[in-house]
Order: C-alpha cells, then structure tokens, then sequence
C-alpha cells in the first residue's frame, strides 16, 4: 500500500517535469508517460528504474519518444 502511494507520487513528479520539458499540459505528459515503455520498465522491479531520479527517467522517455 505504502509502496503504491510512493509510486504514484514518482510518477506525478515524473509527469510534470515532463510537461515542463516538453511545454505540453500535464494531461498530455501523462498520456505519453503512461503509453511508454519507460513506464512498463518503471513498473518493472527487475530493472530498478524506480530507483533512479525523476529527471533521469523523463529524460529516458524524452529519449524513448525522440526514437
């Protein structure tokens, strides 16, 4: 439960600094995060991604959407 809440506010600093980045609305940052692969990987915890920091995991969907 504890661990679901932690996730989700990862995630909703994850999508704002990606609106930020991108100049998009925060709505279409979480349509793009929630469509990628980084959010499987993220999701995943055989990859450990979630304990990487926020700006390096939206400049891993920055770099998975420029591809």
């Amino acid at each position: 439960m504890l661990s679901d809440i932690l996730m989700w506010n990862k995630i909703g600093r994850i999508v704002i600094l990606l609106a930020e980045r991108l100049d998009i609305t925060p709505e279409r940052a979480l349509d793009i995060f929630y469509t990628s692969k980084t959010n499987e990987r993220l999701h995943d915890p055989s990859t450990l991604l979630y304990t990487f920091g926020d700006r390096y995991i939206v400049d891993d969907v920055i770099r998975e959407i420029q591809n």
